[in-house]
């Protein structure tokens, strides 16, 4: 939670105060991640830096979409990105991770998020409409589709 609350300020300080204020997410959010399987950390000796959650089945909320999705094969999805500021690119990191195992990844942001819509474009991303999620406020769709690695291969990725 702490860096989830790291985060929030810094979300804040850049001026995107309503994608998560201070109360998103909830502990049960994020204890719900940990209970699914969901939740990733990255880490050293010192403690945890940041967190994402690598969802995996459907996710209601990109059921509709305003726009279009590249197609409707299974896919893998990247939630509630947050760094502490002392680990740098944990949105490549996150992506990286997940092409290891997922062919089609998705992901969404707020649109006054700009330093997430840059590193989802810079790491492959397609925009591909808008998405609303819980709460019913829209976010920015995103995909992308790459052949997972195989056979410890990683050093080609298919588009």
């Amino acid at each position: 939670m702490e860096v989830y609350c790291s985060a929030q300020e810094f979300m804040i300080r850049s001026g995107n105060p309503g994608q998560w204020g201070r109360s998103y997410p909830t502990e049960r959010d994020v204890s719900d991640d940990i209970e699914k399987g969901f939740c990733r950390v990255i880490y050293d000796e010192t403690g945890i830096h940041a967190v994402f959650a690598l969802c995996t089945g459907a996710d209601p909320y990109y059921a509709v979409i305003d726009g279009a999705w590249p197609n409707g094969e299974e896919y893998a999805s990247i939630h509630r990105v947050a760094s502490d500021g002392t680990f740098r690119g944990v949105v490549t990191f996150a992506v990286e991770y997940c092409k290891k195992e997922f062919s089609n990844i998705r992901a969404d942001t707020h649109e006054k998020n700009i330093p997430m819509q840059r590193a989802l474009e810079k790491n492959g991303f397609v925009r591909c409409g808008r998405v609303y999620v819980r709460d019913g406020s829209p976010r920015i769709a995103y995909q992308l589709t790459a052949a997972p690695l195989s056979g410890g291969n990683d050093k080609h990725y298919g588009k």
